[in-house]
């Protein structure tokens, strides 16, 4: 079995596996309280999955995905110059700022109908609605020149070390202060953790919960953080890790 996807948004997370070229998809659901015990074989391309939800394999030795897989959505390089053949993203779009905790501020972009779930996806602890504009052009526009201010991403150990402490109040506050605010979300993943858990690339234990793409595992006394998309490509096998895990005191450092 092979570990090809993750599924991150508000209506609920999940790893999908498959069993080889042509198999169904088997959706492994992530709700806290649930047990993993994968453990990691090999790692190699995974592929892609078909329309009709079938997995094409693959066993190009590149992972997460080789050079015939892998897809780059051209939108997210745009700065408001379309570098598309046509232009076609004709539909209002929304402009965002998303909190990290502490005081981590990133502006995105994303179709208005679909904002709540973009920002449930990326695992952010709050966010602010600051513009809706007609199509992406301009909305990417917006995101170029705000981008000077502010960051237009966030790396995976910053949403680690946010997965701990409470949002900046004065920061974020100071963040907002020159936009007109149309609409504000403040998210709750539905677990609470007293430190900072250690980053790990393993698919058992014990699920304490998923934020964006982080899914926080209790294994042997110690939680951990995996970004999901760092097991995707991994052949599995039932039972848990067998090699050594670093320890929770590291997740101080």
């Amino acid at each position: 079995m092979q570990l090809v996807g993750y599924e991150s948004s508000g209506t609920g997370s999940a790893l999908l596996a498959s069993d080889g070229d042509g198999a169904e998809l088997e959706r492994h659901p992530l709700e806290a309280g649930d047990d993993l015990a994968f453990s990691l074989g090999e790692r190699h391309c995974a592929g892609t999955i078909d329309d009709d939800g079938t997995h094409i394999a693959c066993d190009r030795p590149s992972a997460p995905y080789c050079e015939y897989h892998a897809s780059t959505w051209v939108c997210a390089r745009c700065t408001g110059t379309c570098l598309k053949d046509e232009m076609d993203c004709y539909e209002a779009h929304a402009v965002y700022i998303a909190a990290f905790a502490p005081d981590t501020f990133k502006v995105g972009v994303t179709r208005e109908w679909r904002l709540e779930t973009r920002l449930r996806e990326q695992g952010a602890d709050r966010a602010a609605h600051i513009h809706t504009v007609s199509n992406g052009r301009i909305a990417r526009e917006l995101e170029a020149e705000i981008a000077t201010q502010l960051t237009d991403r966030v790396r995976t150990r910053s949403k680690v070390a946010a997965l701990a402490p409470a949002v900046d109040e004065d920061a974020w506050e100071s963040a907002l202060a020159e936009f007109d605010v149309i609409d504000r979300f403040d998210f709750d993943y539905g677990f609470d953790l007293a430190a900072q858990p250690v980053r790990e690339t393993i698919a058992s234990g014990t699920v304490v919960g998923v934020k964006g793409r982080l899914l926080v595992l209790e294994n042997g006394g110690t939680t951990y953080a995996v970004d999901m998309r760092d097991l995707v490509g991994y052949d599995v096998t039932a039972g848990t890790a067998d090699r050594n895990l670093q320890s929770s005191l590291g997740s101080f450092g």
